[in-house]
């Protein structure tokens, strides 16, 4: 890829006619090493988040040895990318021939479940040529918990309800080699407390069904920054998780696992684009609802914005984006804070894009091509650049 210093840099020597995807490897690099370093347990990258290749490998060199694969594509993806890596397969839905090839060809041992129908499924779909089972699956039961504090609901899809929970682990306990219980919270969870609340939900579980429990994936959810959404330092969910996991009737040497997608790669990656019209305060741009900004038009996201020209003088105000499509859906209402005088031809820089926006991008209508290149730059926020600190006598019960 191209580097240049920052998004100016790269618009003053190109002028690009279609969007450029920016990506920051330094920043990726950071948050990897901060969840290996202060999550008291194992961290897994839930590659769905952003499969590139390049970031795989930038959070590998990092530290980060294991992976949430959601998907077979997923699982070859990252087992081409990384050989040595460990890969478990979290989908608690999947195709037979998937489980079959994870499992006999790249190595999976750990699959996701919520159903004793999924349970049968992985069961037969790893024995060996003569019919006999494995021995060495490693299950984790999904339970379902709520996602109230999260920007995001993930409660309704996936899941198992606390009254189904202990028999399901009572029956996944007779085939496992190794046995987990892992939850999600929702996406961008804005207080720690939401994992407390889930993780009572897993005490009971655990103690009506009276079996030995390996592991406890409390999955993601982790936040990042981004306008009108500023959580509280990671380490407050660090703590307060490590507190109330102690607190569960586990094995002695059970593990601790967390699935961060979001919060490791948001600040990879912005996005360039060029105003191709202004009508008031609406401005027509080269990429949209269909491309790296889905979530700015389907779940009313709102992403950092700047204008990259150096003669904007008049002061800021509101607008709204509408992307390149012929689709009156390809509509972004933000608001998106910019400069008054903002006109067509100019370019704008849209931030914290690694997650869920250029694994989001389609070619539909003819638009999608989209250059990437590396810039040394900041991101546009961060969570790992020292600038949120804790308060000296902090309580994070208080957060609640």
């Amino acid at each position: 890829m191209p580097h240049f210093p920052d998004a100016r840099s790269v618009v003053r020597a190109l002028a690009p006619d279609e969007p450029i995807i920016l990506n920051r490897p330094h920043a990726a690099a950071r948050a990897a090493r901060f969840f290996v370093e202060k999550f008291p347990g194992k961290s897994l990258y839930a590659v769905k988040a952003n499969p590139s290749p390049d970031l795989v490998q930038i959070l590998w060199d990092n530290g980060v040895t294991h992976y949430d694969v959601a998907s077979i594509a997923e699982v070859r993806l990252v087992r081409a990318t990384l050989p040595d890596a460990t890969l478990c397969f979290m989908h608690p839905v999947k195709a037979p021939s998937a489980i079959r090839e994870a499992y006999r060809q790249h190595g999976v041992k750990t699959f996701s479940l919520d159903s004793v129908e999924e349970l049968e499924k992985i069961v037969d779909a790893c024995r060996d040529d003569a019919g006999e089972p494995a021995q060495d699956l490693r299950l984790c039961i999904r339970l379902r918990v709520s996602s109230e504090y999260s920007e995001l609901s993930l409660a309704s899809k996936f899941g198992c309800d606390l009254t189904e929970a202990p028999a399901l682990l009572q029956e996944a306990r007779q085939h496992a080699d190794w046995l987990g219980l892992c939850f999600h919270v929702g996406s961008q969870a804005m207080t720690p407390f939401a994992y407390v609340q889930a993780l009572e939900r897993v005490r009971i579980a655990i103690g009506e069904a009276s079996v030995v429990i390996d592991m406890i994936d409390v999955g993601g959810g982790f936040p990042s920054v981004y306008p009108g959404m500023e959580p509280p330092p990671l380490e407050d969910y660090f703590q307060i998780i490590h507190q109330n996991f102690y607190n569960l009737p586990i094995a002695y040497n059970a593990e601790l696992w967390c699935e961060p997608g979001r919060a490791l790669c948001a600040e990879y990656s912005s996005l360039i684009v060029k105003v191709e019209k202004r009508r008031g305060d609406e401005l027509y741009i080269n990429d949209g609802a269909y491309g790296a900004l889905f979530d700015a038009a389907h779940v009313d996201w709102k992403f950092p914005v700047r204008a990259l020209e150096d003669d904007l003088i008049k002061p800021e105000m509101d607008f709204a984006f509408y992307g390149p499509t012929c689709d009156d859906a390809d509509y972004m209402q933000g608001p998106f804070v910019l400069p008054e005088d903002i006109q067509a031809g100019d370019y704008i820089e849209i931030g914290m894009l690694g997650a869920y926006g250029a694994a989001m991008k389609t070619d539909f209508n003819g638009f999608g091509a989209a250059e990437r290149i590396v810039v040394q730059d900041e991101p546009m926020a961060s969570l790992y650049d020292g600038s949120r600190q804790r308060p000296a006598a902090d309580n994070v019960v208080s957060l609640r």
